[in-house]
C-alpha cells in the first residue's frame, strides 16, 4: 500500500508556523515511506476567503520545498461531486437536509 498524505489548508486566514509545521509533518511522511504528498485547499467557505491567501500559501510551500505530487485540489471546484453522493446518502435515509434558518444556526452555535 502505497501512502499518500495531504495538508489541507483554509484560505480563510493566511499560513501560519504551526499550519507550515503540520505541512512539513505530511510531507516528510509521504516522502519517507516513498509516498505521495497532496494539496488540497478547504476553500468551501466562500464568504469567508481572503483574497491572496491561497497564492501566498502556494509560494510559502514553494518557498519551503514542499512540492506537492499531483494537481492542486480545490474543494469548491468538486462541489458537483459532493452533490451526487450527498444524494445517495439521502435516498437511502442515512442523511438530511437542514432546514435552519441563519438565525437559528447562529443561536445553536452561540
Amino acid at each position: 500500500m502505497k501512502v499518500r498524505t495531504r495538508f489541507s489548508p483554509s484560505p480563510t486566514g493566511y499560513l501560519h508556523v504551526g499550519g507550515l509545521r503540520t505541512a512539513l509533518y505530511a510531507y516528510l511522511w509521504a516522502k519517507h515511506n516513498s509516498g505521495k504528498f497532496l494539496l488540497r485547499i478547504e476553500d468551501t467557505d466562500q464568504s469567508r476567503l481572503i483574497e491572496g491567501a491561497k497564492d501566498q500559501l502556494l509560494n510559502i510551500l514553494k518557498e519551503f520545498g514542499l512540492a506537492w505530487d499531483e494537481d492542486v485540489i480545490i474543494q469548491s471546484q468538486r462541489n458537483e461531486i459532493y452533490k451526487i453522493h450527498s444524494q445517495k446518502l439521502v435516498e437511502k435515509g442515512l442523511a438530511y437536509f437542514c432546514f435552519c434558518t441563519e438565525e437559528r444556526l447562529e443561536d445553536l452555535r452561540n
